[in-house]
């Protein structure tokens, strides 16, 4: 078996991995380069196999960076199926389409900005009909059934905890008379956390691949988390500013409602109007509320949360964007929860154009932040940002609320990783920056004593 790690390798975004057997190809995910001035062209560049000759696809689940290159993938010729859960196969077929209309649209602008003489401007990395023509390759399965997409091949979903639908594989591969077994975490959720139910614990694996986005870091338990919460929304109403929270449409934003929902079922909330600014997150919340028999105990008890926020004191979710830009009125008492997570496109790009200069108003990131986005430069203290070609002053408060990841911890991983029986033959610590998956690398080392590596991109491993 040879495995080739083909994004996702000291990074976090473009996960991607091939394995190969003498009977048998086929990925585990397909995601887009999200962040800094490479991703556009590691997007584009070219597979390093052939599309057609793969025979599946297994998706972990369906964040933009494990599943937005696989329209492009059927473009070029890939026919098998795309196996996923039926969470994630409903979430994608919102987000792909999504994707592409912001290829298009990137596209088009593109090409209202070259000059006369100016290189051709590329083609959409893909289209929204490629993007709904992939959805067709969709295979719903079901977490914990076993499912045989080969006859060399079986494999097993398991719930990740991460966002809704999202999977651990446990794949057994077959190979002149020997089985391994071969795991991939794919994106881990931190434990305790509400909507989703805890990872699952997994006890024997040969070959191991764990994300390690946080594998260097503890998050700040939640209950401190949603004191600060409180305090950042409170203190921003009294200086009469606005809150911006750029989240995630999946998952993030479904997980802010429900914190901004139990708050105001304590009373801990202050008079706020909360707006939903992103078609895409809307969607995502029905779907969601669709598959209440995923939620955990916690969140099925939340009333408020089953009828997607009514139990606050305001929850509009914004359609048209003549009514997301009729925010850009509003000056003060507002929570503005808008796509994307890591401020690089969407509608929060606009609203933190008429917020970030206001000393009065505050930025709330609540989820991961890739080198070479909008959202790092925030994190990291720029003081002046650029957005749609305007030089902005930050002098909005900016908070990170770590509690809220929806990505395990160091803690979380290395006690997720104490579940297996036995050691790994091998691990690759994967999805994550370089510092961080070495960091985890060396827990994993030290604590457990595997053997374990921390694979560079395009490199490849055999067994």
């Amino acid at each position: 078996m040879k495995l080739s790690f083909l994004g996702a390798a000291r990074e976090v975004t473009g996960s991607c991995v091939l394995v190969e057997t003498d009977e048998v190809r086929f990925l585990v995910d397909c995601g887009m380069f999200q962040g800094g001035r490479e991703a556009p062209a590691r997007n584009r560049r070219r597979f390093a196999f052939d599309p057609a000759g793969l025979d599946f696809v297994l998706l972990s689940h369906a964040h933009i960076d494990h599943s937005g290159l696989l329209p492009r993938l059927v473009r070029e010729g890939f026919k098998g199926p795309i196996y996923a859960t039926s969470a994630t196969a409903d979430l994608v077929g919102v987000m792909l389409p999504d994707s592409g209309h912001i290829q298009e649209m990137d596209a088009k602008r593109a090409e209202r900005h070259v000059g006369r003489g100016a290189r051709r401007v590329p083609e959409p990395l893909y289209t929204v009909q490629e993007a709904k023509d992939s959805l067709r390759l969709l295979r719903s399965v079901t977490y914990d059934e076993p499912v045989a997409p080969h006859p060399s091949i079986d494999c097993v979903y398991r719930d990740a905890g991460h966002i809704l639908g999202s999977a651990i594989l446990e794949i057994t591969v077959r190979q002149a008379g020997l089985a391994t077994t071969l795991v991939a975490s794919g994106d881990l959720g931190q434990p305790g956390r509400p909507i989703v139910r805890d990872p699952t614990i997994v006890e024997n694996a040969d070959v191991l691949l764990i994300e390690s986005t946080y594998g260097d870091r503890a998050h700040r338990d939640l209950p401190a988390t949603l004191v600060e919460l409180e305090q950042v929304i409170a203190g921003t109403v009294r200086r009469g500013g606005n809150v911006i929270v750029p989240a995630f449409a999946v998952g993030r934003t479904q997980e802010v409602l429900y914190h901004l929902s139990q708050l105001a079922r304590a009373g801990r909330l202050p008079k706020v109007e909360i707006y939903v600014d992103s078609p895409m997150a809307t969607a995502a919340t029905a779907i969601t509320a669709r598959h209440h028999a995923l939620f955990d105990e916690e969140a099925r008890e939340l009333e408020a949360w089953r009828h997607n926020g009514s139990g606050l004191s305001a929850v509009r979710f914004v359609a048209s964007a003549e009514e997301s830009m009729a925010l850009n009125a509003v000056r003060a008492g507002a929570v503005i929860i808008a796509a994307s997570g890591m401020c690089d496109a969407g509608r929060v790009r606009h609203h933190l154009r008429h917020n970030l200069e206001r000393a009065e108003c505050s930025v709330l990131i609540t989820g991961f932040q890739a080198q070479g986005t909008l959202g790092r430069r925030l994190v990291d203290g720029a003081r002046r940002v650029r957005i749609f070609g305007d030089e902005l002053t930050v002098r909005a408060s900016i908070h990170t609320l770590g509690g809220l990841s929806a990505h395990a911890d160091q803690p979380a991983l290395l006690r997720w990783a104490a579940g297996f029986r036995r050691a790994p033959r091998r691990t690759f610590v994967v999805h994550g920056e370089a510092s961080a998956a070495e960091a985890l690398a060396a827990r994993l080392e030290a604590d457990l004593g595997w053997s374990v590596v921390v694979p560079d991109l395009d490199s490849s491993a055999t067994f």
